[in-house]
Parts: structure tokens; C-alpha cells; sequence
């Protein structure tokens, strides 16, 4: 049995909690209007990138997606900022100073004097704010680097009741989605918004919770669409498409056959599964624990998987951020590998247009903070772009720190109508991330060996061209071989081109490592 990780007591009732939050999320109006306002006010920002989803994490691997978001440290550009930012385990000094080193026109001693990192030295499985809450005094700790709470809020990777309530202890607001939105964004939540807000998806069932709700759906489609052939399970808490699993129907006899229900369980039982960790046991304990729906696996031809990233601010403004083309990858080409930015003309502007009508529900719903639309898009006989929506991430993602690495470094602004980026210069600028490049031959680099080859081959990202590389997720490069970087170039092609010379440089790096 895998162990819950469910929220501690805070000596509060749940509807007392949900009343101080209430009060200290009332404090982001004044604190979002002082920030846009540009008077450089002192301020403190606590980056909590916990991570509490169903794809489980351990050790090396969850230190490095909670430096993920180190990109963060560039706020230290304000002069009066500071940031607390807290990880399970020590971050390394040499990876502090190279992000302090990207920092444009600020001294990075200056800004290190703003910057306190603090840990619990617990690098065990689990959310990180667990282990918060599991050290009162630790909390204590990081409320005595406040100078003001009123001056201070809350950054969470994801919105769940650990960070509600580490907020509570901290008595600072929370820049994300209040938790009790969370089933907003599940996937049966999504289809629900989806249909009330007349935006394209798949056809589909949702709110499934047993393996036989499961069979019964797939043969309620089939009465709808006699021939689907192919349809996808996806659990309501999966994430990077790691809760998904296809079925194959092909074998499956007519609609109202008596062998009908025996072969679409056998579909079912023989599910393909995205994640490699996944069992069907596992499967079916999940669906009925959490949930989940069925839908239309969508094909045709130049099939693409873009997203659009949008926010709510405190003051109720819906912005459109961002569109990306995803990277994907795994068994049947599910899993999120990484983002192209931005999504192409062609259909880059479209799904802004879509995602802006659930952005809209969801400030009606009280949604503040960053979140992301997935979508999947074919070319039809008329060579034209179809557009379905297929999720709601009420959190930050695999998009979200390589493109506000991008706006960080060069105060450029995305123009959603045109579909492109562009900085106060006036130039374009595109990028490609990936939080998976890896080889077990990288293992044998350590960060200083890293950081050299980015020197040597010219790869560091310039401030006065504005173009380059920066790298994240450094932490687990000599366990696992694993990193992941952002490459910034003034068109996708060039950014393309920058990113493949920087994964050659590694792996010829290490080639000439091996003959040592």
C-alpha cells in the first residue's frame, strides 16, 4: 500500500481555516496594486515548489524539480525584494551563484544579501510542505525573515491543503488557486467547464470511478460512434499525461453484440499504459480512490499538442501569457518532454481564443494565479487546424519556468492576437525547454564541469545579444545523468539550433570524458 500524504491538523476546523485564509488572501489586493504601481516597494516573496500529485517522487529526482523554478531568484533584480526559498534538501552553492550571475544590471552580492535559502535536510519521499508543517519551528525560522507579512506572499508549485495551511502558519497570502477549486481541474472537471463554456473537446464520459464505469462508457460511446477504435483512460489527478492509458477497441464486436461487454473488458484489462510504473492494479485502485473519464483518442494527420498559459490576478484581470507547442514523448506519445515557444501562427492565436472563455469561468469560479490549457490539434481534409481541449492544470508546469526565464531576462511581453513575443527592442524572441535531457553518460559531470562546458562552447546566455542557454533541474546530473535547459533564440529555428548544439556539446563532452 503507497503512502498518503494528506494534510496535518493546524489546530483550526475546516471552516475555520477556510475563513483565515480568506482574510490573508485579502491581502494580495493591496500588495498586486503596490507591485504594478512600480514604486520598487520592499517585499518578500517564500517559493514553496512542493510537489503533491500523483506521479511520485523521490530523492535526487524530486530536489531537482523543486530547484526547478530557481528561475525565481531573478526577482532579485528589484532592489528591495527578497526571496526565501526553501527546498527538501541544501541546494548547491555553485548553483546558487550561476543564477545570480544571470541577474541583468544588479550586483550579485547585493542580491545575495535578499536571498535565504532554508531546508529541513529531508530528502525522503513526500511533499515538501508536509515536511514544512512537520517542523513548527522551521516555520518559525522562515517567518522571522519576514520583515513585514503584509509586504510578503506565497509562491506554491501546486495548490493543494498542506500549502493552504503552511500559509495559515506563515500568516502570509498565497499567489495561487484557493484548494477548494481544485476539482476544477481535475479531468472530469475540465470537462465540465469544457462543455458549459462551449469549448471544443473530445467526445467522452467523465466522473468514472470503477473499472466497471469504465466498461460501461467505452460501450455508450460506441453507441454514439459505432466506429471509434481507440479510446484513452485518464485518471482525474494524473499529471504530464503519466495517468494515462490507452485501449484499443479494434477487436471489440459490433454495438449490441452479446460479446460485446466480455471483449471491451478484455480491452480494458489489456490497457497500454503511459507511465512505465503503472500496473493495472494500481490503475483500478486509482480510478476508484480518485477518479477519472474516457474519451475519443484524437488522431489524424500532423497531429500537434500545444497549450496556452494564462493568469488571474487578485484583481480579477484575466491575462493571456503564453502558447507552446509540447514535446512529447512515451509509449504512445502522452508524456510531457518539453515546450517549443510559441505554439506555431497557425493555430497559436486559437487556442488563446479558447483557453480566454475558460479563463473568464474560471475568475467567476474565484481562480487567482497562473494555470495552463493542454490541447491537441489536427489538420483536417481541408487542411485546416481542428482544436480540442483536453485539460485544465490549476498549477505551474513544465511551461511555466522556461518561459518566465525568457520574460525575466529580457522584459519582453507576449502578444497573444499575433502569436509571438517581443521585447522592448523590438525583437522576437523564441525558446525550447526540456526538463529531460539526459544520458548515463552526463552522470560523469559535476555542476563546475557543467557550467565549463557552457563557457567553452559559448553557450551561456548573453544579456546583450539576449540569446543562449540556461540551464535548471542541475541537481541530478551526477546521479542520474539527468538536467534540463532553455534555449533562447530570436525565432524557433534558431532556438532549435541552439538547443540541439548544447546537447551535442554534452554528449561530446562526456564522450571525452569516458576516454580519460
Amino acid at each position: 500500500m503507497e503512502e498518503e500524504f494528506g494534510p496535518l491538523p493546524t489546530g483550526l476546523s475546516e471552516e475555520q481555516a477556510s475563513v483565515e485564509f480568506d482574510r490573508l488572501q485579502a491581502k494580495l489586493l493591496p500588495l498586486w496594486n503596490s507591485m504594478r504601481s512600480m514604486t520598487l516597494d520592499a517585499q518578500t516573496i517564500v517559493v514553496i515548489p512542493s510537489i503533491n500529485t500523483d506521479a511520485k517522487t523521490s530523492g535526487v529526482r524530486q530536489q531537482a524539480l523543486e530547484e526547478r523554478f530557481l528561475f525565481l531568484l531573478l526577482l532579485l533584480r528589484q532592489p528591495r525584494a527578497r526571496v526565501i526559498y526553501v527546498t527538501s534538501l541544501e541546494i548547491h552553492q555553485e548553483v546558487v551563484d550561476y543564477y545570480l550571475d544571470l541577474l541583468p544590471g544588479v550586483f550579485s552580492g547585493h542580491a545575495r544579501k535578499r536571498l535565504f535559502l532554508v531546508s529541513p535536510l529531508d530528502g525522503t519521499q513526500g511533499p515538501l510542505s508536509r515536511k514544512l508543517l512537520e517542523r513548527p519551528r522551521l516555520i518559525d525560522h522562515i517567518k522571522s525573515l519576514i520583515p513585514d507579512p503584509d509586504r510578503a506572499h506565497m509562491v506554491p508549485y501546486n495548490t493543494t491543503e498542506m500549502e493552504r495551511d503552511l500559509a495559515i502558519r506563515l500568516g502570509i497570502p498565497m499567489y495561487g488557486a484557493d484548494p477548494r477549486t481544485f476539482h476544477l481541474g481535475t479531468k472530469s472537471g475540465c470537462r465540465k467547464i469544457f462543455g458549459e463554456e462551449g469549448v471544443s473537446y473530445p467526445m467522452g464520459i467523465e466522473d468514472l470511478h470503477s473499472p466497471d464505469d469504465l466498461i460501461a462508457a467505452i460501450m455508450t460511446m460506441r453507441k454514439q460512434k459505432p466506429a471509434i477504435k481507440k479510446v484513452v483512460a485518464k485518471l482525474n489527478e494524473g499529471v504530464s499525461g503519466l495517468g494515462n492509458a490507452n485501449i484499443d477497441l479494434t477487436a471489440v464486436p459490433p454495438t449490441g453484440d452479446s460479446g460485446e461487454r466480455a471483449a471491451v473488458q478484455k480491452a480494458v484489462e489489456a490497457m497500454a499504459f503511459e507511465s512505465p510504473k503503472m500496473t493495472w492494479k494500481r490503475y483500478s485502485d486509482r480510478l476508484t480512490e480518485s477518479g477519472g473519464i474516457v474519451e475519443e483518442l484524437i488522431s489524424g494527420r500532423e497531429f500537434r499538442s500545444p497549450s496556452a498559459q494564462l493568469r488571474i490576478t487578485p484583481l480579477g484581470e484575466v491575462e493571456a501569457l503564453s502558447t507552446h507547442d509540447q514535446m512529447l514523448g512515451g509509449p504512445s506519445g502522452q508524456a510531457y518532454l518539453g515546450c517549443k515557444f510559441p505554439a506555431i501562427v497557425e493555430y497559436g492565436p486559437q487556442i488563446m481564443a479558447e483557453a480566454m472563455k475558460v479563463g473568464r469561468r474560471l475568475r467567476h469560479e474565484g481562480v487567482i494565479g497562473r494555470f495552463a490549457l493542454d490541447f491537441v490539434t489536427v489538420l483536417n481534409d481541408q487542411d485546416q487546424w481542428e482544436v480540442y481541449a483536453i485539460e485544465i492544470n490549476l498549477r505551474k508546469g513544465g511551461t511555466t519556468h522556461p518561459f518566465l526565464t525568457l520574460q525575466f531576462l529580457t522584459d519582453g511581453t507576449y502578444d497573444a492576437e499575433a502569436g509571438v513575443f517581443r521585447t522592448p527592442r523590438g525583437e522576437t524572441k523564441a525558446f525550447v525547454a526540456s526538463d529531460h535531457v539526459h544520458s548515463p553518460s552526463y552522470r560523469a559531470f559535476t555542476h563546475s564541469d557543467l557550467f565549463d562546458i557552457v563557457a567553452r562552447h559559448g553557450l551561456h546566455f548573453d544579456h546583450t545579444r539576449q540569446k543562449g542557454v540556461v540551464f535548471h533541474m542541475v541537481n541530478g546530473v551526477g546521479e542520474q545523468g539527468a538536467l534540463g535547459l532553455t534555449a533562447v533564440g530570436n525565432t524557433r529555428e534558431e532556438a532549435e539550433a541552439l538547443y540541439d548544439k548544447a546537447v551535442a556539446a554534452l554528449d561530446d563532452e562526456a564522450a571525452k570524458a569516458r576516454q580519460l
